[in-house]
């Protein structure tokens, strides 16, 4: 797949469908597989810190999640023709999971969020085979139950709702216990799921302006939009520096 290397981070040019579908082939492979979507904000800690930008790179796959990146990728002359957002990604995954035999195991969010999660996506697809959750609140020494219990559950897929920098990292540390096919780390989705969070309509999310839709529903998160000009200037400033493949 060709990438885009902004700022470090070498972010693969593929719109949703494109994502869903190489999902779906990893699903079908006998190793294990990261999926990170990245937004501006991401990127830029992964700027800051040369240790976070190589986690993401070992991810088997990165898409753009976030106007900004795709931006960002305009700038550098090569293009993303479509934000892949998580939450768009997953929900297409899970369309083509209905039905199959794959196995989906749900990571994340407050105490009965996961099974609140799991009850409406079980109306949305009925024949969806989820066979595990477990809510994202737990100590360190309780990470080896975890994956002993996400790996005892036979899961292929396993969506990881812990928030960035957590979920990644989490993943990427990881990586060589689990036994499952796919790894991809979605935010806070399990709340959308669990109909907890409502995510902007459609018109917000499609013109590039969801970022204003939850600022005008949380203006206390004016503090990490204030990161969206700092990166176009990083880009503007900076991007060119690193090689293009």
């Amino acid at each position: 797949m060709d990438k885009v290397n902004i700022l470090g981070v070498r972010v693969d040019m593929v719109n949703i469908e494109q994502a869903a579908d190489k999902i779906m082939e990893f699903m079908n492979e006998d190793k294990f597989h990261a999926v990170f979507t990245p937004n501006s904000e991401i990127i830029m800690h992964a700027y800051k810190n040369a240790a976070f930008a190589d986690l993401l790179n070992r991810a088997e796959l990165l898409t753009a999640d976030g106007i900004g990146v795709v931006y960002a990728s305009k700038i550098l002359k090569k293009p993303i023709k479509e934000r892949a957002a998580g939450y768009d990604i997953a929900r297409l995954v899970l369309a083509k999971m209905n039905g199959s035999e794959h196995k989906l195991f749900l990571f994340g969010g407050k105490p009965g969020v996961a099974e609140e999660a799991k009850a409406n996506l079980l109306k949305e697809y009925p024949d969806l085979n989820i066979v595990g959750m477990r809510n994202g609140y737990f100590k360190p020494e309780e990470e080896s139950e975890i994956v002993n219990e996400i790996n005892a559950s036979g899961a292929d897929m396993l969506f990881v709702c812990l928030g960035a920098p957590k979920q990644e990292e989490w993943i990427d540390r990881n990586r060589s216990a689990l036994n499952i096919r796919v790894a991809m780390g979605i935010g806070g989705s399990l709340d959308v799921f669990a109909g907890r969070v409502e995510r902007a309509p459609d018109f917000f999310c499609k013109t590039g302006l969801e970022w204003f839709y939850r600022l005008c529903k949380e203006p206390w998160r004016i503090g990490r939009m204030m990161e969206l000009p700092k990166f176009a200037a990083t880009v503007i400033a900076k991007g060119k520096k690193y090689k293009q493949d």
